[in-house]
């Protein structure tokens, strides 16, 4: 593993911060920009029906980044084993921080399925509320957690 990040760590570092930027910033995009206007849609079923498709994109699309800054991740903390002094404490936190936003995501990509199916069915109830802590609760926490994680990154680089 030393022999593979010596050989192409800008590469490695370069797609890790990559699909942060793209988690992260997708998630920002979807609960600041995407959600509210999907709001302005009177008829329900078709807000929700919308919003169901567009989550479910976005999902889909981030799961390869996701996956991206696992293997990175395992890749770097490996390969840097020893090598951050005082950081370690800072290191650990910050991949703690990414395999609680994974375990995070994957609920509400399980949320989202489940009112999928809920929605196909006919119970617009019961999709709504399997799908309603996302936005308010899930997402947030997560944007959060994206946002002190990269912040971290960037305090173990030293800059």
């Amino acid at each position: 593993m030393s022999e593979l990040y010596t050989n192409y760590a800008h590469t490695i570092v370069f797609l890790h911060v990559l699909s942060a930027f793209i988690w992260v910033g997708g998630m920002i995009a979807i609960r600041f920009a995407v959600h509210p206007s999907m709001q302005s849609i009177d008829d329900a079923k078709i807000k929700l029906g919308k919003t169901l498709m567009l989550v479910g994109k976005f999902f889909h699309l981030v799961i390869p980044f996701i996956l991206l800054i696992l293997i990175t991740g395992l890749i770097m903390a490996i390969a840097l084993q020893g090598h951050h002094g005082g950081q370690k404490m800072i290191f650990i936190f910050k991949e703690s921080i990414w395999v609680v936003m994974a375990v995070n995501f994957s609920w509400m990509y399980l949320k989202r399925r489940k009112a999928q199916k809920l929605f196909d069915a006919g119970d617009l109830p019961g999709a709504k509320a399997s799908v309603a802590l996302i936005p308010k609760l899930l997402l947030p926490i997560n944007i959060l957690l994206g946002i002190a994680a990269l912040w971290t990154g960037i305090a173990l680089r030293g800059l």
